[in-house]
């Protein structure tokens, strides 16, 4: 199997050095690089800092080549260009088709979408000129990843501070193989396990980490989805770019919020881990350690349940089933129950893995049995419920 291409553009930007780490992720994820490296990136990082590496090519000068043609042969070879970072000066420049230098003139050659990584200033980021010229940008199918907020460089504070690499490989590996096919789609993901406090130290919880509903509402949101997270506790960050994060750590929380979310979206996605009892009476003040502890505990909300009893006819309802035998007939009781569109079984063996093994079913039956890294099956998931 051939490698994906990768062709990275490297603009005049203080976070030019920030592509150095992004080439090494890239290169270890088993991409093949290319590099152009704008006259003004020259200023920041150096052209050995890629070629040792990517151990690959590295393109300044539409003049001083080996190529006679390098922006047509850089922009035929390409599967994806990723523009990291990506100045305003640039955006500007692509937007109006002008091609005054090697970078600019192989993006004006590609014929396939760009993912542009936008760094700059607050005020640069936020001027209208900046923002027309990125709407442009979309408009002609190109994907942006919005920068994140922060401390910027410059000492100001505010949104265009370059993204962690992390996010970019989601949206290269994401845009790689799917469009932005979801707009105007809105989306409720549940994530994580809930807690329930016995006392101020003690809590009752699960092994749920999160990450497969993370991992939905990352697809999700690159797939441009408006998504709206509801979430317990979870084992790892949670994307910047989500259109709404609401956390609830306990059933109670998670329950309210869900529901009250729940009246204007298209799909509805329950992954989260929730306990179905509780302590009857929480203490306030902890404990103290005796040979023998009475724990009375209550069922908690059935928030799956009043989910699908309540559906829309409009709204298609996912949910989930983590099992230790008989996986598939539990899940089909389920689906049936709870009035569900699609449920996603899985062992609980996987709890807290960054790789998972599940089987999708509806009301047909069994529709597939797949595995691999839990954001390569959030795609796969989003497909199958895409097709419902």
């Amino acid at each position: 199997m051939l490698k994906q291409r990768i062709l990275l553009c490297v603009t005049g930007g203080i976070a030019a050095y920030k592509a150095i780490d992004l080439a090494s992720r890239l290169h270890k994820a088993g991409y093949q690089i290319r590099t152009i490296l704008s006259e003004d990136a020259l200023h920041f990082v150096s052209k050995i800092n890629f070629e040792a590496i990517t151990h690959s090519s590295v393109h300044t000068s539409l003049w001083e080549d080996e190529d006679p043609i390098p922006h047509i042969s850089l922009a035929d070879w390409a599967d994806l260009i990723v523009v990291a970072p990506a100045t305003a000066n640039t955006i500007a420049k692509a937007a109006h088709g002008l091609a005054d230098n090697l970078l600019t003139a192989t993006l004006l050659a590609h014929t396939k979408p760009i993912l542009w990584i936008p760094a700059m200033n607050v005020n640069m980021y936020h001027n209208s000129i900046t923002q027309t010229n990125m709407d442009l940008l979309k408009e002609r199918g190109h994907y942006l990843l919005d920068p994140s907020v922060g401390m910027l460089a410059c000492a100001y504070e505010g949104k265009g501070k370059y993204p962690p690499n992390a996010e970019i490989l989601y949206a290269i590996r994401t845009y790689l193989t799917h469009s932005r096919d979801l707009i105007g789609k809105k989306v409720m993901v549940t994530a994580g396990a809930t807690i329930e406090h016995i006392d101020p130290m003690r809590m009752i919880t699960n092994r749920s980490s999160g990450k497969m509903g993370i991992s939905l509402a990352r697809a999700l949101a690159l797939r441009g989805a408006e998504v709206t997270l509801v979430y317990g506790s979870v084992s790892e960050e949670i994307p910047y770019y989500l259109a709404e994060t609401i956390y609830t750590p306990s059933v109670d929380e998670m329950h309210d919020a869900v529901i009250r979310e729940a009246k204007t979206k298209d799909w509805i996605i329950m992954c989260a881990a929730v306990s179905d009892f509780k302590p009857a009476l929480p203490q306030t003040k902890k404990i103290k350690k005796s040979e023998e502890l009475d724990l009375n505990l209550v069922s908690t909300p059935d928030i799956l349940f009043e989910l699908g009893a309540n559906k829309k006819a409009s709204q298609l309802l996912i949910g989930f089933a983590a099992e230790t035998q008989d996986i598939v007939e539990y899940a089909k009781q389920k689906l049936k129950k709870k009035n569900l569109d699609l449920i996603v079984a899985n062992s609980l063996e996987n709890a807290g893995k960054e790789t998972n093994s599940i089987i999708l079913i509806d009301s047909s039956g069994e529709l597939a049995k797949l595995e691999g890294n839990k954001f390569d099956l959030a795609h796969q998931i989003i497909d199958t419920v895409i097709n419902i």
